[in-house]
């Protein structure tokens, strides 16, 4: 943990705020703070800052909270992914946040088990707190807006421009002509928005109907890889880029 997270309904009129649990264990166990020392925050959504430690007993802190003026900026980069088997999803999640998302859309794809959508894995209740954990891992308060559609093509004709203002459209595809670096840098200021197909990718259909609607069909390499290691290597690629 190395951003501590507080949700603003957390967060007192005096600016303290009291912490338990897995939190209060990092600061009393991992951090061996002390009343006076200051610790990194941040706000959900929010600006980050610094805590100092006014209390505390064996499983509990109480920190009065200073906050920069601005929040930090939403990722540009934008996520448009065909769910993958739930156990994947599962060790996605905090991936994701962590490597910086601004908006991940989960969609059905013609080599998605139907079932994938019946899995607890998509559900906020599970998925949000691997979304925090992504959050303090990396230093940032910016929780990705998360839409799940599970129709294909109606998402891509009809819904798509209302859930990202995106300019550049990507989509991964190992036997593109294109190199996913010239892809991005030839818009390099404009937000991206990378799609990545399921475990044995993309069918022709779902290609041309991407192609249609902007998308442009780049490479990361010659090696074809699973979906977690192309979302990771690929989010990895396009934000490097984008520094």
């Amino acid at each position: 943990m190395n951003l501590i997270l507080i949700d603003p309904a957390e967060l007192s009129s005096d600016q303290t705020v009291a912490l338990t649990g897995e939190r209060a264990a990092h600061i009393l166990q991992t951090l061996r703070a002390a009343i006076g020392d200051t610790i990194r925050i941040g706000l959900l959504n929010g600006p980050r800052g610094t805590g100092a430690l006014i209390a505390m007993t064996d499983t509990s802190v109480a920190l009065r909270c200073e906050f920069e003026s601005s929040a930090p900026p939403r990722p540009r980069v934008d996520l448009l992914l065909a769910l993958p088997r739930p156990k994947v999803m599962k060790r996605l999640w905090a991936q994701l946040a962590a490597l910086g998302v601004g908006r991940i859309i989960l969609t059905n794809a013609a080599r998605v088990e139907r079932n994938y959508f019946d899995s607890h894995v998509i559900d906020a209740a599970f998925f949000r707190p691997l979304l925090v954990e992504g959050l303090q891992q990396a230093q940032d308060t910016r929780l990705p807006d998360v839409h799940i559609l599970r129709r294909f093509k109606p998402l891509i004709e009809d819904e798509l421009d209302t859930l990202t203002d995106a300019e550049t459209r990507l989509v991964a595809h190992p036997y593109a002509d294109e190199h996913a670096a010239a892809g991005v840098l030839a818009q390099s200021d404009s937000r991206v928005l990378l799609a990545i197909g399921p475990e044995g990718g993309w069918v022709p259909f779902e290609l041309e109907l991407l192609q249609a609607h902007g998308f442009r069909p780049i490479n990361f390499g010659p090696r074809t890889l699973r979906t977690d290691t192309a979302c990771i290597a690929a989010l990895a690629v396009v934000s490097g880029l984008r520094i």
